[in-house]
């Protein structure tokens, strides 16, 4: 894959990542799980299984291009330092299946609420389950990411090719989500900062993670005239 090719593949790849992990994320899932009421986040999920399966379709969009940029963003930096960029790699994938194994709890969901009738009392435990398995596997995926994003970053860096100024954004990003997911997966009183640890994700990963999309569009589109 030539240059031009691998900076507009990564750059719509990244933007397709930034509205279905949006759309799926906040505006399905996070409007159907209400903290601390399972009996409503059972209702929501039995309810509106046609919001579930737009968002886990969402989902898998989302699946499909972050496993395209896994090969999109090698060209980028591997003349920066090849083996590094192949570990960055490797996380990136990493973090992919981690996201692809999550997602299957998810799909249980979708499946289990088809019939709730006849899954009697284990309906809600089954769900609760599968969405507490779907939310710790994926923070264990965003640690992957964070570790990514991190070697990109320092690749991005020391590139010729990519500004200084998007490298050190992406070792922000790649800070907001180490510290984040790892203070959900190892921290007792996570739940009383996770608005805080969240906030971090989002403000760090957007400026980061959009900067990067934005500066890998412009790039690749005037390459291309």
């Amino acid at each position: 894959m030539d240059l031009r090719k691998a900076l507009v593949i990564s750059g719509l790849s990244y933007l397709m990542i930034f509205i279905t992990g949006f759309y799926a994320n906040f505006s399905i899932l996070e409007t159907m799980v209400v903290p601390d009421n399972v009996d409503v986040t059972v209702a929501n999920f039995i309810g509106q299984r046609t919001r579930l399966g737009s968002g886990i379709l969402a989902f898998l969009d989302m699946l499909i291009f972050d496993v395209v940029l896994v090969f999109s963003l090698y060209p980028l930096t591997k003349q920066t330092n090849r083996k590094l960029t192949i570990v960055a790699s490797v996380f990136r994938m990493l973090h992919a299946i981690g996201f692809g194994i999550a997602l299957i709890s998810l799909i249980r969901i979708y499946l289990i609420t088809v019939n709730p009738i006849g899954m009697g009392v284990n309906l809600e435990d089954c769900i609760m389950h599968s969405l507490e398995r779907f939310d710790g596997v994926w923070t264990l995926g965003l640690l992957f990411f964070g570790v990514h994003l991190a070697f990109l970053g320092y690749l991005s860096v020391k590139s010729t090719i990519i500004p200084k100024s998007i490298g050190y954004l992406l070792l922000l990003a790649a800070l907001g989500y180490l510290v984040s997911c790892s203070a959900k997966l190892v921290l007792p009183g996570y739940t009383d900062y996770d608005q805080f640890f969240e906030l971090m994700v989002v403000l760090f990963g957007v400026v980061g993670e959009f900067s990067f999309t934005i500066w890998l569009l412009i790039k690749g589109l005037k390459k291309a005239q």
